[in-house]
């Protein structure tokens, strides 16, 4: 009971920790994003310029639809300096709408304190350039995203753990180094270049068509059985992940070999070996729990790293939406509701993340002492 009331005080200030955190990050991001050149209004204005038919298209985004009249009205000879760039030659009244409509007719600690105090409801607001809100958004793509971060880093951690431990126990052997080769292989071949290849020769590029090249599920998926839909939904990701897990794969292993090396070679597992316990008594009874801690620290990194960065090229490559591509064409288009948005759950799930490695860390040693741990 002691034990659990050490453990329960220190998840509520980690929990309350990340209010701060996510205070700073949102905080940081606004000041740079908010005031950096190139924003909604500077795109609309060169779209404008460019072609009344797409710049058309553009301005019905935000909620207020402006009419080819207000288009029409937006050219002029008023040659007034503007603060955006390209709006000389365009009427300040018409500048003036754009700004409300993406509400940059407020001042910028408004704006602030506006988006904080949405946040905090999980309002995210409305994206600047396709009729739909944010969270929507982000619930359409969250399926890929998770499925690509979730099972690339379970299947990774699932192959290398048991590998790293096996490579560490026959150090120097022939099994040693012809793996340590295929890893080494495996980690020199980009992610995207290896997924390109996979298309090429197994979805439809230029020998078989075996892999869907599209979506996480197929068109008829409603009316599949349900070992039907697992089938399905695992023939859509295999090529991805197998994409995903290769450098994933290879980074794991050699971590969990080397922390695994170093631990054999310290005073008490010369002790417990001393003593008549088996090589596996002494592997998994005083090695691994020591060894899988800094594996385990890793686990965080490498989930978020997956999730958030890792599939943004797998996404592209085999035609998959997900919060990747969702928040780099946000940030491309300068549609700061999904680039917040997007930000917000990611510095969510990284924190979250973050707090599950550290109770995984009490699995794995139960005697790390949670009262005596810095937040």
């Amino acid at each position: 009971m002691e034990t659990a009331g050490r453990m329960g005080a220190y998840i509520l200030r980690r929990l309350l920790l990340m209010i701060p955190t996510l205070i700073g990050i949102m905080t940081i991001t606004f000041m740079v994003v908010q005031f950096a050149p190139g924003g909604p209004i500077d795109k609309v204005i060169s779209q404008l310029q460019g072609g009344g038919d797409s710049a058309s298209e553009r301005l019905s985004g935000g909620g207020e639809q402006f009419s080819e009249n207000v288009l029409e009205q937006g050219i002029s000879n008023n040659d007034t300096a503007s603060k955006y760039r390209g709006a000389i030659g365009l009427d300040p009244e018409f500048i003036k709408k754009l700004e409300k409509q993406y509400g940059f007719d407020k001042p910028p600690i408004e704006r602030y304190f506006l988006m904080m105090w949405n946040y905090a409801r999980f309002d995210f607001g409305e994206s600047y350039f396709r009729k739909i809100k944010v969270i929507d958004l982000i619930k359409e793509k969250m399926p890929v995203s998770i499925s690509l971060g979730l099972w690339t880093t379970l299947i990774s951690y699932l192959i290398s753990i048991p590998l790293g431990i096996r490579k560490a126990v026959s150090d120097g052997s022939r099994f040693d180094l012809w793996s340590s080769g295929v890893i080494v292989v495996a980690y020199a071949i980009p992610g995207f270049m290896f997924g390109v290849m996979l298309v090429i020769f197994f979805a439809g590029g230029s020998y078989f068509d075996w892999f869907p090249l599209r979506g996480l599920t197929s068109d008829n998926f409603d009316e599949l059985s349900i070992f039907g839909k697992i089938v399905d939904y695992f023939w859509h990701l295999a090529l991805p992940l197998f994409a995903m897990i290769l450098s994933a794969f290879a980074t794991t292993t050699l971590l969990t070999k080397n922390s695994f090396l170093d631990e054999i070679g310290k005073q008490y597992v010369q002790t417990a070996r001393a003593k008549g316990l088996t090589e596996n008594g002494v592997l998994y009874g005083h090695v691994f729990r020591n060894a899988m801690l800094i594996v385990i620290a890793g686990f965080p990194a490498a989930f978020v790293s997956i999730f958030f960065t890792g599939s943004l090229l797998i996404e592209y490559i085999f035609t998959l939406d997900g919060l990747g591509r969702l928040g780099y064409e946000a940030v491309v288009g300068r549609d700061y509701p999904v680039v917040f948005g997007t930000l917000f759950i990611y510095s969510i799930i990284g924190l979250v993340v973050g707090l599950i490695s550290d109770l995984m860390y009490t699995w794995v040693d139960p005697r790390i002492d949670f009262e005596s741990r810095e937040v």
